[in-house]
């Protein structure tokens, strides 16, 4: 198949309108619905379209808790860590809804240098990150020779015995040989908001910005990225730009696409709603506004649709929300996290302008003091990405929910890294009691066996353990 016809237009707009005006579905087949998304291998369109139409508070639970089982099966009790790194906030779009646009002349502008990309990364690593988000606005000062020597810059870091283990790239869309370049540069995901998937929407809230106007160009940007070589792509779109249930029938059309054209599916999906952000007109009144009940049930039914799919939750929501979707279907959690170039070094009275509010303040430790006190584990690990099982073998392994038997226990031997190494006398006795639980909570001898032997080597000062 051409390059062309892989990018030729994939979703319908009438269509998807039209699918969420039909009858809310009985109770029977509600039940028949969750009972298949309980087999493991999602669901299809029709059906997460029958599932976004549900409103009764008691059907609604029905969903998070298959959401919970399905979540449990395929990832376990592990919910992965970064941060990102904003490395500009110089942007030639004029996106309504973001800080960064160009109208805004109150946004201290900067595009960091490597120096300083060097300093934010080192004081992500002395609190114990590993695994780090690049990040900017767009314009022809940080274009791709900028973010190839921002990925090589980043990768050199050392603090101690810590490094970067794994790069994932948030930047504007590019053409197949910059992808190319990026995957010489060793890059994890390559992450792209579509923002919204509304055509005639997106027109509206990009008046200005070439190519981020162009919607045909960004939605086909992960057909490129594709074709560049990189395996794993992550889908997102912005909440409260658009009807949220058109949205997420768009994001299915969307991994089916890929799917279908590539044999693979997104690695994740971002779920972030619009917040408040510095003379961002669309802000103050949000077209379509996401309530908390309709979040919680949009990342139930991902969850169950998209069951081997990673869902991300960024700081924009708040400590409660967060960790009471920990539950319910998230797998992968900023923390710590700024929005503004050059945060992390400078601290909190740098002067660049941040992107948008955050909801969650917390340090990366009181996140993960709270993650322990839920008995989930605070994952590191990059393991699946330096050993291959990327693109189609991660998707292999996650659908059918074998891949917790490397994610848990590389998962605990990143845990176990940060506790040793960062964590405070109080949080690290905390964190060695739940690995003691959850190693004697594993069933398989063999598997025990080898993960007591790697978690032993860890304690005598090796690092950098998986399987």
């Amino acid at each position: 198949m051409s390059l062309h016809e892989k990018e030729k237009p994939f979703i319908d707009r009438d269509k998807l309108y039209s699918l969420m005006e039909e009858k809310t579905p009985s109770e029977s087949e509600l039940n028949a619905i969750l009972n298949k998304a309980l087999k493991f291998k999602g669901l299809d369109q029709q059906e997460v379209a029958s599932l976004l139409r549900v409103s009764d508070p008691g059907q609604i639970h029905e969903i998070m808790e298959a959401a919970k089982t399905v979540k449990e099966h395929i990832y376990g009790r592990r919910l992965v860590l970064f941060a990102p790194v904003y490395t500009g906030n110089v942007c030639v779009n004029n996106c309504i809804y973001c800080a960064f646009r160009r109208d805004n002349t109150s946004l201290k502008r900067t595009v960091l240098t490597m120096p300083q990309i060097e300093a934010e990364v080192a004081s992500l690593l002395k609190d114990g990150h590993k695994r780090i988000l690049l990040i900017c606005g767009e314009s022809d000062r940080n274009g791709t020779d900028y973010m190839c020597e921002a990925i090589r810059t980043t990768y050199a870091v050392r603090e101690g015995k810590n490094y970067v283990r794994r790069i994932n790239l948030e930047i504007a869309p590019l053409p197949v040989e910059d992808f190319r370049r990026l995957k010489q540069e060793k890059i994890g995901t390559y992450v792209c908001f579509q923002e919204t998937y509304d055509p005639v929407l997106y027109k509206k809230y990009h008046p200005a910005g070439t190519p981020k106007a162009d919607y045909d160009y960004r939605i086909t940007v992960f057909d490129r990225a594709m074709e560049g070589g990189i395996n794993d792509v992550g889908l997102g779109v912005l909440f409260g730009l658009a009807d949220y249930r058109f949205e997420i029938l768009a994001l299915m059309e969307h991994a089916h696409h890929l799917e279908t054209v590539f044999g693979c599916g997104p690695h994740t999906i971002s779920f972030p709603r619009i917040e408040a952000a510095d003379n961002a007109p669309l802000t103050k009144n949000i077209p379509h506004p996401v309530s908390d009940d309709d979040f919680k049930k949009i990342i139930a039914i991902i969850r169950i649709s998209l069951p081997y799919t990673g869902i991300i939750l960024s700081t924009r929501e708040s400590e409660e929300m967060r960790t009471e979707l920990f539950n319910y279907g998230v797998s992968q959690i900023s923390a710590g996290s700024r929005t503004n170039p050059g945060a992390y070094s400078k601290g909190e009275d740098q002067d660049y302008g941040s992107q948008f509010s955050l909801g969650d303040h917390r340090s990366l430790e009181e996140v993960i003091t709270t993650i322990i006190e839920k008995e989930y584990i605070p994952s590191f690990c990059t393991g699946c990405y330096r050993k291959g099982r990327v693109g189609n073998d991660f998707m292999d392994l996650a659908k059918p929910g074998l891949i917790k038997e490397f994610c848990m226990p590389n998962a605990l031997f990143t845990f176990k890294e940060y506790l040793l190494d960062f964590a405070s006398p109080e949080t690290k006795e905390k964190g060695l009691r739940l690995i003691d639980k959850l190693v004697s909570d594993v069933n398989k001898k063999s598997l025990k066996t080898r993960m007591g032997a790697v978690l032993d080597k860890i304690d005598h000062g090796a690092r950098d353990l998986y399987f």
